[in-house]
């Protein structure tokens, strides 16, 4: 994976646009600074922390062609936006290189959206994503500077192939890593070492996993090994993508493991299962199991999600054995 080895030690550049600092100033109240050196802060080390994960956030293809058709890059987040700003920290798979020039197209496999659509992230509160999958190399070297570019400018963490996350709240150290295992198989020495490693330097580490075969409903043994692998190593949580579609949970350990969260924004409009996700709601408490709190979503008008109401919401739920 290309820069794999990086890690964030890149400094922030300062916002382009004067919109998009109002639009970060709305949720300037959550940790926005990707630092690799997070300062301590000792008071309220034993108040809870609520991480939101999204599954597969797609800006490209028909949900590029829609925004840029609407002139509003935060109609995909309107119905979910407040949700995901009340968590401390907000976490995505973003699934498009954000290119300079990005031609407007309907269809294809080869990913991309223009760098203002993160303006869209901004305005939704997510405060990271990652970048571990198999569409990061749509555009190359170049594509991939340029995703890394548009983040900076907007203040958008990221992580993934080596790429450590890093934020603090309240003295707790967070780390965020993330593994594809699509383009080829995720080493899993380098799985081991880099959550072994990461535990030592952080109070909580979350691992994410591009991963799965696409559209199966329940998790490969692959999957399970890679998950258990991570536990055993200290990640405290594991989040799943690529599916497309919700796979089960499961506590391994005592920890929680999303195997696939579906898609949050993407345009697989053809089938109600591509159609459906899940925000999760991830509540950690100092000496206590991970809670978990999940709000099924629905896509509609192509790619904007809404939260799912009773009895499906149950049903969905219940099916993936919460």
């Amino acid at each position: 994976m290309i820069l794999a080895n990086i890690y964030l030690l890149v400094k922030i550049k300062k916002v382009k646009e004067n919109r998009a600092l109002k639009s970060k100033a709305a949720v300037s109240q959550k940790a926005n600074h990707q630092d690799s050196q997070p300062v301590l802060n000792q008071e309220g080390k034993n108040q809870k922390i609520v991480i939101a994960a999204v599954g597969d956030l797609g800006l490209g293809r028909e949900v590029n062609w829609q925004i840029k058709t609407r002139q509003d890059p935060n109609f995909p987040f309107l119905k979910t936006a407040e949700i995901l700003k009340e968590a401390n920290l907000a976490v995505a798979n973003l699934e498009s290189p954000l290119i300079k020039n990005c031609l407007p197209t309907r269809t294809g496999m080869k990913f991309c959206a223009s760098p203002e659509l993160v303006e869209g992230l901004v305005f939704a509160g997510i405060d990271l994503v990652n970048l571990a999958n198999n569409h990061t190399d749509d555009y190359g070297q170049e594509g991939f500077e340029q995703t890394l570019e548009a983040l900076n400018d907007y203040r958008i963490g990221y992580f993934g192939s080596g790429t450590i996350g890093r934020r603090d709240i309240d003295g707790r150290r967070i780390a965020f890593l993330g593994f594809d295992d699509t383009v080829q198989p995720t080493e899993e020495e380098e799985v081991a070492g880099q959550t072994e490693k990461s535990k030592k330097e952080s109070d909580l580490v979350i691992v994410s996993f591009h991963w799965g075969v696409e559209y199966q409903k329940t998790p490969s043994q692959r999957q399970k090994e890679l998950a258990h692998l991570a536990i055993d190593h200290g990640a405290d949580l594991v989040i799943g993508h690529h599916p497309h579609v919700l796979q089960p949970i499961e506590y391994y350990q005592g920890k929680l493991i999303l195997y696939s969260l579906g898609n949050f924004v993407f345009d697989q409009m053809w089938s109600r299962e591509t159609r459906i996700g899940a925000i999760a709601l991830i509540t950690f408490e100092k000496g206590e199991q991970a809670k978990l709190e999940l709000l099924p979503t629905l896509i509609k008008d192509c790619c904007q999600p809404e939260l799912i109401t009773e009895p499906e919401k149950s049903a969905i739920i219940k099916q993936i054995n919460i």
